[in-house]
């Protein structure tokens, strides 16, 4: 849709206002105090931002290596590590600033339970939304990943739900067979959003010891390596979610404005950006300075309008035979 007004950066997200369609991801910024301290950084660079993943009891994390770097990306087993909902909510949220940008809360649990109670500890709490990151094992039912599994997923949702009235973001693993049934179920459970997607699973190996370098044997890949995938499953998932007004936070390897308009073109009503930022922490700005350029070159007044215009050949060619 072109228009003749200015162009903005301001994206609406569940019903929250964010200042860029950014949102910095979870695990990648601490608790949302560590970019603070990188010289020319300012959290309205981002329209939000993911807290780390945070149990209910206070969590140690994985043996070490925890990361190790891999061509175009980088696997990842931190296992968790975090002070537990209480010390975040009492000692941690007070020290944020609300003013400059929004705030999301990240639930992991082993058990329904866990997510349930988590949840509800961070409704509670000045928190503007909560993601709940459902690629956990469920330590009940034998270790099955609870995001693998579409039944054990829209049980997490529905109990999450009836424990919060705060936006609830489910985080949706690429590890799975049908990623827009499991998206369409947890819907109709009560998710009011997605981020799409989670890390992919993978492993590097010593060859000098003969043993995985990841202490936990496999571990998250995540940047530039994951993109193609990341981005067929947005738009797998858009399909489900365009007739239920449920937004989609894109992610997995963006590191350019032109990653993050592929991801929006896609489906995505904002975009994630994790990975990129330990080798650039203020490449936020140079996305948002990409995105509005091409909105001003397009003629488009918001991010908003460009949601979902995707053109698949069978669409061109329906259109022709049309």
């Amino acid at each position: 849709m072109s228009s003749d007004s200015p162009s903005t950066l301001h994206t609406e997200f569940c019903g929250m206002s964010f200042n860029t369609p950014i949102v910095l991801l979870s695990g990648c910024v601490g608790f949302g105090e560590e970019y603070t301290r990188v010289n020319g950084f300012s959290n309205r660079d981002a329209g939000a931002v993911c807290l780390k993943g945070t149990t209910l009891e206070p969590r140690l994390g994985n043996r070490p290596h925890r990361i190790y770097e891999t061509p175009d990306g980088m696997l990842n087993a931190i296992g968790l590590q975090n002070p537990g909902v209480d010390k975040v909510i009492n000692d941690i949220i007070p020290g944020l600033d609300f003013t400059e940008t929004r705030f999301i809360a990240n639930v992991s649990g082993s058990t329904v339970e866990e997510y349930a109670e988590v949840t509800r500890r961070f409704d509670d709490s000045p928190i503007d939304a909560i993601e709940i990151n459902i690629s956990c094992p469920n330590v009940k039912q034998g270790g099955v990943v609870f995001g693998n599994d579409p039944a054990m997923s829209a049980r997490v949702v529905a109990a999450c739900r009836a424990a919060t009235r705060k936006p609830l973001i489910t985080k949706l693993s690429p590890n799975q067979t049908d990623i827009a049934a499991n998206a369409k179920g947890c819907i109709e459970a009560g998710s009011d959003a997605f981020s799409v997607i989670n890390t992919l699973m993978g492993m590097a190996v010593d060859i000098d010891s003969r043993t995985p370098v990841i202490g936990n044997n496999q571990g998250g890949l995540s940047g530039p390596a994951i993109k193609p995938v990341a981005l067929l499953k947005v738009h797998q998932v858009f399909q489900v979610c365009r007739n239920h007004n449920i937004p989609i936070i894109g992610q997995g390897g963006i590191r350019s404005a032109e990653d993050a308009l592929e991801f929006i073109i896609a489906g995505a009503s904002a975009v994630g950006v994790g990975t990129a930022l330990f080798y650039d922490p203020l490449i936020c700005k140079t996305i948002n300075a990409g995105i509005l350029d091409y909105l001003e070159r397009h003629r488009l007044s918001s991010v908003g309008h460009l949601v979902g215009t995707l053109r698949t050949h069978q669409q061109q060619t329906a259109k022709c035979v049309g």
